[in-house]
C-alpha cells in the first residue's frame, strides 16, 4: 500500500490535475491524502468536503492562505505549514503543481514543496509527479524552460467518469466551451494523452523523483 499526498494549490486543481490517478489510488487501497493550500471562494469552502468525501480521501488539509498574493508570502511560512502536513502523513508518492505554471500561486507552492522533499530529511519520499493542470499549465510563456514535457503516464479510463463528476461540483470555476478549463476540453485533453499510451483516457505529469527500494 502507498500513501499518497497531493498539493492543490487551489480547490479544483487536484482533480484537474490528477483527480483519475487520485481514484485509481484509492481503488487500489492506496492512502490518499490532499493538502489544499487555499480554499478559494465561499463556495469552493462549502464543496471541499463533499469533494473529500467523494474521492474517499483518508485526510484533507486546508492551509486557508489566500489566492492570488502567494508569490509574496515569505518562503518560510509557507515551507512551514506545508512542511508540518507532509511530516505528519509521511507520504512516498507526492502529486504537486508544475514549475511554470501561469498561475504564479503554483509557482510559489512549488518552490516551497521542492524544499520539503529533500531526500536527507524526507526519505519516506520516492517518488514526486508535476501535474498537468489545463489552463494553468498550458498558458505558461512559450519558452524551453517551460515546457511540460510529459514522461509518465496514467491509463484513468475507468475512473475518468467520476473524475468528471467530481470536476462538475467545481461548476462555478468551468468556462464556456470552446475555452480552457471546460468539461469538453479535459476529455480532450485525457482522451489526447491517452493516445500517448494506447488507451481511451490518461492522465500525464513529469516525473522529478523516482527512488526504487
Amino acid at each position: 500500500m502507498s500513501k499518497v499526498l497531493v498539493l492543490s494549490v487551489h480547490p479544483d486543481d487536484e482533480t484537474l490535475g490528477c483527480g483519475g490517478t487520485l481514484l485509481k489510488h484509492i481503488n487500489n487501497n492506496d492512502e490518499v491524502h490532499c493538502l489544499f493550500i487555499t480554499s478559494g471562494n465561499g463556495e469552493q469552502r462549502q464543496i471541499i468536503k463533499k469533494v473529500a468525501e467523494l474521492y474517499g480521501f483518508k485526510s484533507h488539509f486546508c492551509l486557508e492562505l489566500k489566492e492570488l498574493i502567494l508569490i509574496d508570502m515569505p518562503l518560510c511560512e509557507m515551507i512551514s505549514q506545508i512542511n508540518s502536513v507532509i511530516n505528519k502523513i509521511k507520504p512516498d508518492i507526492l502529486y504537486i503543481p508544475n514549475r511554470s505554471d501561469i498561475h504564479s500561486d503554483h509557482r510559489a507552492v512549488f518552490n516551497a514543496v521542492t524544499v520539503c522533499t529533500k531526500t536527507f530529511r524526507y526519505p519516506y519520499v520516492k517518488k514526486i509527479l508535476m501535474c498537468e493542470v489545463i489552463s494553468e499549465t498550458d498558458f505558461s510563456p512559450a519558452l524551453m524552460e517551460n515546457a511540460f514535457v510529459p514522461n509518465y503516464f496514467v491509463d484513468i479510463t475507468s475512473t475518468f467518469s467520476k473524475k468528471i463528476e467530481i470536476l462538475q461540483l467545481y461548476d462555478f470555476e468551468l468556462l464556456p466551451y470552446p475555452q480552457t478549463r471546460n468539461i469538453d476540453t479535459m476529455k480532450a485533453l485525457n482522451r489526447y494523452r491517452g493516445s500517448f499510451i494506447n488507451c481511451e483516457y490518461a492522465e500525464s505529469f513529469m516525473i522529478l523523483k523516482m527512488i526504487d527500494g
